[in-house]
């Protein structure tokens, strides 16, 4: 993960952290944080984990299970490169449903303004 990559990675985490007990901006934050790590195994797993973690926190059966189910196949996807890009890593979403991708984020992942909306593999 690059530098600029895992800087804005961390900074999301950081602010899903610090945005208790406002759990909208928390959960904006973790979906983010999602977006920008789909590419790597470990920070891909890791957005998992911080969802999964909050969606207990909410008592969201749904989102908890389905966190769990992508706990366990985040890092196999982005090691093969079959994640759905800017898909929020939400329950509701999808598991394999892409998504446009926010200008900014596009930007820092260096995707081009034809691949706005993401794509899997």
């Amino acid at each position: 993960m690059p530098a600029p990559v895992r800087t804005a990675f961390e900074a999301e985490l950081r602010r899903a952290r610090d945005g208790a007990p406002d759990t909208a901006a928390m959960w904006d934050a973790l979906e983010r944080a999602h977006i920008i790590s789909q590419a790597w195994a470990w920070p891909h797993t890791r957005a998992h984990w911080h969802m999964f973690r909050l969606a207990l926190r909410c008592r969201d059966r749904a989102e908890t299970v389905g966190q769990v189910v992508r706990i366990l196949v985040a890092g196999a996807g982005s090691v093969t490169g079959r994640v759905p890009h800017g898909n929020t890593g939400r329950t509701a979403a999808g598991l394999l449903t892409p998504m446009p991708l926010p200008e900014d984020l596009r930007v820092l992942l260096g995707r081009g303004p034809d691949q706005a909306l993401g794509t899997v593999g």
